[in-house]
């Protein structure tokens, strides 16, 4: 996500901090560098132009500033607009004072409107407000199988009625089962089509005055750029969309739409989707994504992540257990797979401060690693993943080949297991700021290399 930007941006600001004194000359010159790289990244001409002259504006008394280094200055001016191009500040759903919350999603084919009704059904109730979905794609074959399929996988109820082709009575009988039900919200998926056109309008108005939705989301592929934002438009100028909800993120390098439709709709961008899996649809915040394209991390939803995902109480064990007898083997194991549940590695050292996508291709990182790195673990005996050093010669032999892994890697797994074991060691006799004060941070992902 951004990685085309991003580098770009990066590759700017390092030129400008070469200089280490910045003259008017070399923040127009840098500025000029900043609009290339947003027209590339295919964002709106006009927000591009009035985003440089708040930034041009700003950065005039940069070169005044003794304490701080100017580029530094000029990178903290870019935040901010970068913040308010986005949507300033984070917006979550509305919640009706009398449940269900309605929430109709609308959007073309292959946004992946289904798909995030399920996603955002899933995350809503894991939060503590149990929703519904409703089929109204009465159009699409096999669109009520699929998210009935999905309600299945992800223990969401779904209302469909396949004796009506009436999208406004389908909707109204699944609100009225939400109110019986007492569910906080009922989100309803709506049929698209492939291009706008009046008949789908009319279609979805008529459902819009029959239901009275508390939240009109646009679900719009985030990977289409400008077409995204002009499809906002359509769809804006005739429901009055409430907010939107870019998919396919984790496709996409330039961030176009991302930085494009608020400013040109002023709706605010409430979810992203990042990936395929059902919890890969994340809460947007402006400024945490401000952070991402400037590759200043994002911490707090890397924290959030880990709250959401690792078992509290299975760390405190691990760190027990660690404390008094040394980490083994099948600790580690444990925690490699706690750690997976947080998404792909890449993804979670991204929010990292100061990674970029060029150190993590040079890194080389192969996610098919920690699948090796389990088989291995998991063809050693009980007492070999207690007891390390029982891996003698024929023994590793016998890993290697019950693991289908070569010997090589079966041996650097055991160095690097040891290295880690040390370090450990000296984490954990670090006092009252050791051990407990990485907890959450699985030995997995401090073990990697």
């Amino acid at each position: 996500m951004f990685d085309e930007l991003s580098e770009k941006l990066e590759a700017t600001f390092a030129r400008l901090r070469g200089h280490g004194v910045l003259t008017p000359a070399d923040i127009k010159e840098g500025l000029r560098e900043v609009r290339r790289v947003l027209l590339e990244a295919d964002v709106n001409f006009q927000l591009t132009r009035e985003f440089l002259e708040r930034v041009e504006k700003a950065a005039a008394g940069v070169t005044a500033l003794k304490s701080v280094a100017p580029a530094q200055q000029l990178v903290k001016i870019v935040y901010d607009e970068l913040v308010a191009m986005l949507g300033e500040r984070r917006e979550g759903l509305k919640l009706s004072s009398v449940p269900p919350t309605v929430v109709m999603l609308v959007g073309l084919q292959g946004s992946g409107k289904t798909t995030t009704a399920a996603k955002l059904a899933r995350k809503l109730t894991a939060e503590g407000r149990p929703t519904r979905l409703v089929a109204a794609d009465v159009y699409r074959p096999a669109a009520i199988d699929q998210l009935e399929t999905l309600g299945a996988q992800l223990g969401v109820p779904v209302h469909a009625d396949r004796t009506t082709d009436d999208v406004a009575r389908i909707a109204r009988q699944g609100i009225e089962q939400s109110r019986r039900a007492r569910e906080r919200v009922t989100v309803i998926d709506t049929a698209g089509r492939l291009q706008i056109d009046d008949e789908m309008m009319h279609e979805l108005v008529h459902l819009k005055e029959a239901i009275h939705p508390d939240e009109i989301l646009l679900v719009a592929d985030g990977m289409t750029g400008q077409d995204a934002v002009r499809i906002a438009q359509g769809f804006d100028q005739a429901l009055g969309v409430t907010g939107v909800i870019l998919t396919k993120m984790d496709g996409d390098a330039r961030g176009g739409a991302a930085l494009s439709i608020y400013g040109v709709l002023k709706k605010p961008i409430k979810y992203i989707g990042v990936g395929e899996k059902p919890d890969a649809l994340e809460d947007f915040h402006p400024d945490r994504m401000a952070g991402r394209i400037l590759q200043m991390g994002d911490v707090l939803t890397l924290v959030e992540k880990a709250q959401s995902a690792l078992d509290e109480a299975e760390a405190r064990k691990l760190e027990k257990k660690v404390r008094k007898e040394g980490l083994d083997l099948q600790d580690f194991l444990s925690a490699m797979r706690q750690m997976q549940k947080l998404g792909p590695l890449e993804g979670i050292l991204k929010m990292l401060p100061g990674v970029n996508a060029k150190m993590l291709r040079q890194a080389n990182l192969d996610p098919k690693r920690l699948k090796h790195i389990e088989a291995i673990v998991l063809s050693m005996t009980p007492a070999e993943r207690q007891n390390p050093g029982l891996l003698n010669g024929s023994r590793r032999a016998r890993v290697a080949k019950g693991s289908g892994r070569p010997i090589s890697e079966v041996n650097r797994l055991l160095e690097q297991f040891r290295d880690m074991q040390k370090m450990m060691k000296k984490v954990g006799s670090g006092g009252a700021g050791g051990l407990r004060g990485m907890r959450g941070l699985p030995p997995g992902m401090m073990g990697m290399r």
